[in-house]
């Protein structure tokens, strides 16, 4: 027999404290239902819009409860439903609280049992439970805001019009305040064309209020009608040309529109027309055209900002980041020192600082910045960084240990460890630790990255029968894999005779991705099956793409291969202005032209 049905056997004194307890369950059931969690949840919507603070107030005299005589049978069922409750059947609480309500006609118990029904989704007893408390209860809104959510789900639309109608009635506060409750409400469910001919109906009085058109954009936009969304705020911003809530939210839809050009000459339009009290929108501007990647205007409105507010922690730390990415790292640094001092963004601030601190090579004060970042999305990075950073100063078993006591958030960061480790070793030289590495975490999964992180360091000591077998793991699984492919072909053509294979593999790559060193294998490829002039064309490509020193080596042999000297050396002068230290380079240039 279940717990919750042995109550019957409690001796007289337990009994009596029993009831004791229900009796002021049943003063204070509003107080019980607020504390089981998420019984509340459908009839009392949280606030949708910071600008509303608290949900209207209930304006009506409190009904009178009657009289009931605590019966054995009254005591019996409060128990078995409350504690069929707390096991989770909530079947049985909903059963035994309905028929207490039918029974008692107490407003209290007859809330209770719409709300324990509705948190069950038992539709048809929240149905009964809130016509009965609206019976008892009518001035109170929250029996309408059930009843108007049970009429929408069966489809009754002017019933739920009727009940939503009836909250504006029953209840105190500005039109918005109700309108945003109402919007809230209605935006949780599920059928969009029923909640929007019920909204329709609800603002279709109230066509020259913009608040309510804005309560309907917000409904629309929440249920993916963002065109209706879109033409309602154009709607509310005619009749309130100053409302930066409607504005940035017209902003916002047309941004989920990709309509991004158009929002950014509507907010240059706007701004053009401000006398101050512009920066809402001004941010907006901003933030727009850093989305759409016009940054040098993003960092000018930016510092139009930080003359308004010098203080803004956004303004300063977005200033910081533009800064940074234009490599121009004084900048940076005093928008990240000045929220530093004003201790705000903590462990974000000190990884960006740390950042500068590298890129300046001060790996010591970039050290102590990284150990200032002990959470947020940037602590794996830091100390991933702490640990390369120790191993450029020689520590690599130091770094090493760091590594291993990193904590990890999932699979991939586990991965990227490994990775870490592996480069450590390859910076040293130790490519058979790499690969023991490499060999550990592959024991009993597949990952490309780390088999095609074996296979790199598998060429380094020649091993080119690791590398192609972790190359050809990876393609039996990823086919497309255009960096396997390049990979291995090119390793074929540069190390081995099989030229037409390494060709077909190349080729394959470049369909899939066609970057620059993918174009800079097919020009070594054919270079190797003696198609020079084509040659010459794809390594070309390549440099156009970017001038990187091995494309110039490759670039060179062939031209001076093919008898064009002068031109070869051309491009190695050039490129050696760049990378004056680059192995490949001087290698080549020893070879042909020493």
């Amino acid at each position: 027999m279940p717990d919750y049905l042995k109550l019957q056997s409690l001796s007289p004194v337990l009994r009596f404290v029993a009831a004791g307890v229900i009796a002021l369950s049943m003063v204070a059931c509003a107080t019980t239902a607020e504390k089981s969690a998420g019984v509340n949840e459908l009839v009392e919507p949280e606030a949708v819009n910071e600008e509303v603070e608290a949900t209207p107030k209930i304006s009506r005299i409190e009904p009178v409860r009657p009289k009931i005589a605590l019966t054995e049978d009254i005591l019996y069922k409060l128990l078995v439903a409350e504690f069929a409750g707390q096991k989770g059947r909530l079947d049985i609480s909903v059963e035994n609280y309905l028929d207490l309500a039918r029974s008692t006609r107490d407003p209290k118990i007859v809330e209770r049992a719409a709300r324990i029904a509705v948190y069950a989704r038992d539709d048809d007893a929240a149905l009964a439970a809130a016509r009965l408390w609206v019976e008892l209860d009518p001035r109170n809104p929250d029996p309408h805001q059930v009843l108007a959510v049970m009429q929408l789900r069966a489809g009754n639309l002017e019933q739920a019009v009727a009940h939503l109608q009836d909250i504006f009635d029953y209840s105190n506060g500005e039109i918005d305040q109700k309108l945003w409750m109402i919007a809230n409400m209605l935006g949780q469910e599920k059928d969009r064309e029923a909640v929007l001919a019920v909204m329709e109906t609800l603002v279709s009085s109230r066509s020259n209020s913009a608040e309510a058109l804005y309560a309907f954009a917000h409904v629309a936009a929440r249920l993916g009608d963002l065109e209706r969304s879109r033409e309602l705020l154009e709607k509310t911003l005619a009749l309130t040309p100053g409302n930066d809530n409607a504005a940035l939210s017209y902003i916002s839809i047309l941004q989920r529109l990709d309509r991004e050009q158009e929002a950014i000459a509507w907010l240059e339009q706007n701004l053009a027309k401000r006398e101050g009290d512009d920066f809402a929108l001004r941010m907006a501007y901003a933030r727009l055209l850093t989305d759409v990647r016009r940054f040098d205007e993003a960092r000018h409105q930016f510092e139009l900002l930080s003359v308004q507010a010098p203080d803004n922690s956004d303004v300063l730390y977005t200033l910081g980041l533009l800064h940074l990415q234009d490599n121009r790292l004084e900048d940076a640094e005093t928008f990240f020192k000045k929220l530093s001092e004003q201790g705000k963004l903590t462990d974000t601030v000190n990884y960006y600082l740390g950042r500068i601190a590298e890129e300046r090579q001060d790996y010591d004060e970039a050290s102590a910045w990284y150990q200032g970042v002990h959470k947020g999305e940037n602590y794996f990075d830091a100390q991933v960084k702490l640990a390369l950073l120790l191993a450029k100063k020689g520590k690599v078993e130091e770094a090493r240990a760091h590594l291993n006591l990193i904590r990890t958030q999932g699979d991939q960061q586990a991965i990227i460890l490994i990775q870490a480790e592996g480069e450590l070793l390859l910076g040293e030289k130790r490519y058979a630790d790499a690969i023991a590495v490499y060999d550990k975490a592959l024991e009993n999964e597949y990952n490309a990255d780390l088999l095609y992180a074996r296979a790199m360091a598998a060429e380094k000591i020649g091993r080119l029968d690791i590398l192609e077998a972790d190359l050809r793991t990876i393609l039996e699984h990823e086919p497309d894999h255009a960096q396997a492919l390049n990979a291995l072909g090119y390793t074929l053509a540069d190390a081995t005779d099989r030229y037409d294979e390494a060709y077909e593999l190349i080729k394959k790559a470049l369909e899939i991705n066609p970057s620059f060193y993918i174009l800079d294998s097919m020009g070594w490829v054919l270079y190797r099956l003696g198609r020079l002039d084509e040659a010459i064309d794809y390594l070309r490509k390549a440099m156009s793409l970017r001038a990187d020193p091995e494309v110039a080596a490759h670039l060179g042999e062939v031209l001076w291969v093919n008898g064009a000297r002068d031109e070869a050396r051309e491009v190695w002068e050039s490129a050696l202005k760049l990378t004056p230290e680059d192995a490949r380079l001087l290698d080549v240039i020893q070879r042909f032209n020493p």
